[in-house]
C-alpha cells in the first residue's frame, strides 16, 4: 500500500467536509443563562459613578417623625405607576452579543398583557415580587416577554423557563424598563 501526498490530501480534504456537513449536537440548544450573564463584565463609563444599593432607587418615604402622611394614590392606579429603577437615568448596561441568540432563562412572571389566566406579555424578572411588591431592579436585569401564543399561568409566584430569541432592545412598560427583550418559543412551568 503506497499512499501519495495528494491522495492523503484529498481523503484529509473529503474527511473535512463529511465532517462539516454533519450538525453540531449543540446547534439546536439553547444557550443556558443565569442572571448574571445579562450584566456586562466590563464597567461601562457610565457607570463609573459609585454604586448605589438595590434600594437606593425608591422613592423615599417620610419618616413618621416629619408630620407628613405617606403619598396617596386613587384606588386601581398602583399598577401604573412607575416607580424609579437604579440607573433609570441613563441607558441600561446590556450585553451586546445576547443578541440573536437562542437563549433558555429561568425567572418569575410579572404579567403585562392577559386574559383570565392566559399571559401574553409579561416581565420576566430574577426573583418574587420584583416591580410589585420591591422598587424594580436594574433595566438588564428584567427581560421583556412576548408570547405570540400566551400561555397558561398556574400561580401568580410560580417560576417559568422562557425559551426563545433574546434581543438588547430596550421596553418600557408602566411598571419599569427591560433592557432585554425575548420573542417567546415556549415557556414551561417549574417547580419552586
Amino acid at each position: 500500500m503506497h499512499l501519495t501526498i495528494a491522495s492523503l490530501a484529498r481523503g484529509l480534504l473529503s474527511l473535512l467536509l463529511t465532517l462539516s456537513m454533519v450538525p453540531s449536537a449543540n446547534a439546536g440548544t439553547p444557550r443556558q443563562l443565569k442572571w448574571a450573564d445579562l450584566i456586562p463584565k466590563a464597567p461601562v463609563a457610565a457607570a463609573a459613578q459609585a454604586p448605589k444599593t438595590f434600594f437606593s432607587g425608591a422613592t423615599p418615604m417620610p419618616s413618621p417623625d416629619s408630620g407628613q402622611p405617606p403619598p396617596q394614590l386613587a384606588e386601581g392606579q398602583f399598577m401604573s405607576v412607575k416607580r424609579r429603577q437604579p440607573g433609570s437615568d441613563r441607558p441600561a448596561a446590556v450585553v451586546a452579543e445576547l443578541e440573536g441568540q437562542s437563549v433558555s432563562i429561568g425567572g418569575y412572571v410579572v404579567p403585562l398583557d392577559f386574559d383570565a389566566t392566559t399571559v401574553k406579555e409579561f416581565l420576566l424578572v430574577p426573583f418574587v415580587g420584583a416591580c410589585i411588591h420591591v422598587p424594580p431592579p436594574p433595566a438588564n436585569q428584567i427581560i421583556y416577554v412576548k408570547a405570540d401564543k400566551g400561555f397558561e399561568i398556574g400561580g401568580a409566584f410560580d417560576p417559568v423557563t422562557v425559551t426563545g430569541r433574546i434581543s438588547t432592545s430596550a421596553a418600557s412598560t408602566g411598571l419599569a424598563d427591560a433592557g432585554y427583550t425575548i420573542a417567546a418559543d415556549s415557556i414551561e412551568a417549574r417547580k419552586p
